[in-house]
Order: C-alpha cells, then sequence, then structure tokens
C-alpha cells in the first residue's frame, strides 16, 4: 500500500510575496492612460468633423459644376439656332406669309418690348441696377422651350418665340406661338403661357449682346461691341446687326458650404457684385454665335 505524499505547507511570508509582486495602476499611470485616450479620441473626432466639411464641399462643388454645364450646354443648342427660318422647309406651317414670316424673324431675332402686338411687354430686357435680365429668342422649330408644340401636328415647324428669365432665384423660361403674338392666328393647345423652370439656385443671369456693322465694315459679320438689351433698339435703327450673345450665371451649390467670407462676382458689363451669403457659388461665362444671323447678314438681305 503506497502512501499519499502531503503537500508543503505554504507560511504566510511566501503569501504575502507573491501577494507583493501582483502590482496593479498607479494614480499617474491611468491619468497618463487617460489622457492618451482623449487625445486620440479627440483626432478620430477631428477627422470624422473634417471628412465631414470635406464631403459637403465636394456635393457643393460637383452640384455647382453639373448645373453650370448643363445650363450652358441647353442654351447653347437652342442659341446657335437663333434666327434660323427655312422656307422651303417641307414641314413648315404655312398658314401666314411665310416669306414675310422669314424677313420678320431675320430682322427680329432677339425681340424688344413692342415687337409683338398681342403681348407688347415681351422681349428682351436689362435688369436695373445689376438684376437678373431677360433674353428673349425668336427660331422656327416643333416645339416651345418647355417641349410644348403648341396646337401643331407632330413635326410640323412654326416660328417659335422663347423667353429665358429668373424668379424667386429659379431660372425659368416660358414659350410662345410667335404667329400668336403677332396677332395672325388664335391660340391654340398649350398657349397659357406658363412658366418652366430649368434650373434652380440661380444668383445672376446676365446677358450682353455682340453687334456686327457688315454695311460698313465690308460685310465682316465679327462683332465689334457687345452691348446690353437697353441699346439694342438704337443699333437697330443703326443698321447693326445682332450676331452673337454673351452668357453669364451664378449658381449656388447644395448643402450648408459656409466659406470664410461671401464670394465676389464680375458678370459681363456689370458691377462687381457679392453673393447673399456665405454659401459657395460659381459663375459661368459662354459666347455663342448666332450662325443664321452671321449669314444673314453676309448676304446682306
Amino acid at each position: 500500500m503506497r502512501l499519499l505524499k502531503s503537500k508543503p505547507s505554504i507560511s504566510s511570508e511566501q503569501v504575502n510575496s507573491r501577494r507583493s509582486n501582483q502590482k496593479g495602476f498607479t494614480l499617474i499611470e491611468i491619468m497618463i492612460s487617460l489622457a492618451l485616450g482623449l487625445v486620440i479620441s479627440s483626432a478620430i473626432v477631428q477627422i470624422m468633423i473634417s471628412n465631414s466639411v470635406t464631403d459637403r464641399l465636394n456635393r457643393a462643388v460637383a452640384s455647382t459644376q453639373e448645373s453650370g454645364r448643363y445650363i450652358i450646354t441647353r442654351l447653347r443648342d437652342e442659341l446657335l439656332m437663333v434666327g434660323m427660318y427655312d422656307a422651303m422647309n417641307p414641314n413648315l406651317s404655312n398658314l401666314v406669309d411665310i416669306v414675310e414670316e422669314e424677313s420678320f424673324i431675320r430682322n427680329k431675332p432677339i425681340p424688344l418690348p413692342g415687337d409683338f402686338v398681342a403681348n407688347i411687354d415681351l422681349g428682351a430686357k436689362q435688369g436695373a441696377s445689376g438684376a437678373n435680365d431677360t433674353l428673349v429668342i425668336s427660331l422656327q422649330g416643333t416645339r416651345d422651350c418647355r417641349g410644348y408644340k403648341l396646337g401643331y401636328a407632330n413635326d410640323e415647324e412654326f416660328y417659335v418665340v422663347n423667353e429665358y428669365f429668373v424668379s424667386d432665384n429659379k431660372l425659368k423660361c416660358r414659350g410662345f406661338d410667335g404667329r400668336v403674338l403677332r396677332g395672325q392666328k388664335n391660340a391654340v393647345g398649350n398657349n397659357n403661357n406658363a412658366a418652366f423652370t430649368i434650373l434652380d439656385d440661380v444668383l445672376s443671369f446676365q446677358v450682353t449682346y455682340g453687334l456686327a456693322s457688315p454695311a460698313t465694315n465690308n460685310g465682316e459679320t465679327l462683332p465689334v461691341r457687345y452691348v446690353d438689351a437697353s441699346l439694342l433698339a438704337n443699333a437697330i435703327l443703326a443698321n447693326q446687326q445682332i450676331v452673337s450673345v454673351r452668357l453669364a450665371i451664378v449658381v449656388k451649390g447644395e448643402g450648408q458650404i459656409n466659406l470664410d467670407k461671401p464670394s465676389t462676382f464680375k458678370l459681363l458689363n456689370e458691377d462687381t457684385m457679392t453673393a447673399p451669403d456665405n454659401g459657395l457659388y460659381k459663375a459661368f461665362e459662354t459666347t455663342i454665335t448666332f450662325r443664321n444671323m452671321k449669314n444673314f447678314a453676309r448676304s446682306g438681305a
């Protein structure tokens, strides 16, 4: 029979020695750990805030770029056709004297107030003291700027008059049947002339017009000067031809962006303007030549 050996007993001195080797954190170590934790947490918070601000800024920049490219492209596509009239087009509605209508459109590519007996106030206007301008154009087309056929058949072309203006910081357009405006026919179809918004958050919309004097400049149709709408009537009386247009527009970016100070802009012939707040604004400018009007001016018609 084997005898079990008893375990050696542990003295109280040995127990106290083991306990003394199991040391905890000192107060200084705890304070240092807390401080390091606060520093790291603060850095993480700052990074998150910075990323959030950067994200908002990127969104605002992207939205202004998108808005600017969209509206410039849209207006350019239409303005290139200002003054266009093809009397030989088989799709052209011949409800009126198309020879006389062609002459009217060619000589009034940019209608002015008083040109239309049914709406004498309609026409290009210069905004007072830096206010938004109004652009009105004439061309032959199948639809107005809102996409309405104004009572004409599919693919049937007619005299289109489109108006662009700003209201409540929105760039809007409305279309008209030029024949109705001239009192040559009654309004049918979507002739309520309701305005459609084509761009939001517009701070400023400015327009100047390029004038050429082909009769006194050996038939040259390059614009010799740019003027605002208030000077067009006298220029036309002096046999100058509108052959191009300059557009300037300021749009605001999306989101809550606060720059250090409000942005300032110098648009075309206007005085320097300051944005109403510290948001992100961007200006876009372009020059568009009326190809049909340059050819018309060269012909000496």
